[in-house]
């Protein structure tokens, strides 16, 4: 339905969540330390975490915080090949859209691009999309999926061998059921040996919870007009995403507002990553007053938390071009706090300015 091509049930895995079809795939891809998996900056820390713990090499390539977040090709081409020169076999690369921590909708250009990437240096697509039902601006910055992308590209050697994993998930988009572990994942173009070396680890657990395959059924297959619970269910559906995309904009406007603050409009997923404006002097005061091995945005994040009760967390556990400091907020504060917690944070950054300046 959602992209015009036919499934096969047969390339499809119920999981516990996204979270652990991700750790399934990392793990039948990592064979050594030197199989390199691509990753986002900033990216979720699930994935440099688990490419660790499977004792591979994350190989880190950059969003543009200047295009709105979208993957900066020529940074993915430069990572590949620092990579090669290192030792370092890319074998995959993770894309998460929309984007957690950053808020942005890739657009179909860049998604193209990417694909384009995937096939010349024959990765593997990793691609996260369980915010895909989280889009604010849906007829300028709409969903597309990189399967979507993949199956009605022109030229057929891509659709025939460019090899994509995509994730969904029952924890985001309007049910956020996080605690019931429920979601899915697809193949396509993985080949036969792949997919039985994935269903062989899959296997181990036996399978996924009950209760979170009943949500993926709800989720995949909603009540229609057909349906006596339609009519509520399209009420509390469309007003839900009504308020999360007031919201987004409510953040967003109220973030630029703050001298030393700026942050790109939310496109989607839940979340805004604004730039603080930290200057050098400040940084390394900040970080010497703690006398740890902190970046200055833990410090401010921290002191955020103890003076005004705001948590927010530090733009270094996502990674960030290094000179740059971030924090990542959720767009998810009840209208009506929103002001009220922005003038706290103006009045924090100032304080915080003034305090290790010197």
């Amino acid at each position: 339905r959602r992209d015009g091509f036919a499934s096969d049930a047969d390339n499809i895995f119920l999981i516990n969540g996204a979270s652990a079809g991700i750790s399934y795939c990392l793990q039948c891809l990592i064979a050594q330390p030197t199989d390199g998996i691509l990753i986002p900056i900033p990216q979720y820390p699930l994935y440099s975490a688990t490419i660790t713990l499977c004792k591979g090499t994350p190989v880190n390539y950059y969003l543009d915080e200047s295009n709105d977040w979208n993957a900066d090709l020529q940074s993915i081409e430069q990572s590949i090949v620092e990579a090669k020169n290192k030792g370092v076999r890319v074998k995959a690369i993770v894309v998460i859209n929309p984007g957690n921590p950053t808020g942005q909708c890739m657009s179909k250009q860049c998604i193209d691009g990417i694909i384009a990437i995937a096939r010349k240096h024959r990765l593997v697509i990793l691609a996260d999309e369980v915010y895909q039902e989280n889009i604010y601006h849906q007829d300028a910055y709409p969903f597309v999926s990189f399967r979507k992308c993949l199956l009605s590209a022109k030229d057929a050697d891509i659709v025939d061998n460019v090899e994509l994993i995509s994730f969904h998930s029952v924890s985001k988009g309007i049910f956020g059921e996080c605690g019931l572990r429920g979601g899915y994942l697809e193949l396509i173009n993985i080949a036969k040996s792949g997919k039985d070396m994935l269903t062989k680890l899959a296997s181990i657990n036996l399978c996924p919870n009950t209760i979170g395959q009943c949500m993926v059924e709800l989720m995949v297959n909603p009540p229609t007009e057909k349906d006596e619970s339609y009519a509520v269910f399209k009420q509390q559906y469309e007003t839900q995403l009504a308020s999360l995309q007031e919201r987004a904009k409510i953040v967003t406007d109220a973030l630029n507002k703050i001298d030393g603050v700026s942050c790109n409009t939310v496109y989607g997923a839940m979340y805004a990553f604004p730039n603080i404006t930290i200057p050098e002097t400040v940084a390394q005061n900040a970080i010497k007053a703690y006398q740890g091995d902190v970046a200055a945005d833990f410090v401010y994040c921290m002191e955020l938390l103890l003076q005004y009760g705001i948590v927010v967390v530090a733009g270094s556990g996502f990674g960030q071009k290094d000179g740059t400091f971030h924090f990542r907020t959720t767009i998810l504060p009840p209208k009506d706090q929103i002001a009220s917690l922005t003038q706290s944070l103006a009045k924090f950054h100032a304080e915080f300015l003034q305090k290790y300046s010197t």
